[in-house]
């Protein structure tokens, strides 16, 4: 595997997302498990919007983060777990609620 600095080839990467014909006018599918009910299908999710909405994404929750952190108290912040979902344009979307129950989306752990 090459360095993080190196340029990459790949463009794209295959995610699984629930399609919905009816819902094909929106140019977007949610990712598989986003309880759309649509049939399952492979598609490329392009990499540029998805790099750009997960650095957005991780700047803000670190941001929220330290501002959690940084409050005095008998019990401070130093772990959080959080679950997202890729849609088929890219973004970023958290898992939360009852469907964090379900165990599906990518996990981000941010420790201290």
């Amino acid at each position: 595997m090459g360095s993080v600095n190196e340029p990459s080839d790949i463009t794209a990467l295959p995610f699984w997302v629930a399609y919905d014909e009816n819902d094909a006018d929106e140019g977007d599918s949610m990712s598989l498990f986003g309880g759309s009910g649509g049939e399952p299908r492979l598609r490329s999710v392009p990499l540029g919007p998805l790099r750009k909405n997960l650095a957005e994404a991780v700047d803000a929750l670190q941001q929220v983060f330290a501002e959690a952190a940084a409050r005095a108290g008998a019990l401070p912040l130093r772990e959080a777990h959080l679950s997202f979902q890729v849609t088929a344009s890219g973004g970023v979307q958290f898992i939360g609620g009852a469907q964090v129950q379900r165990g599906h989306g990518i996990v981000l752990v941010f420790k201290q």
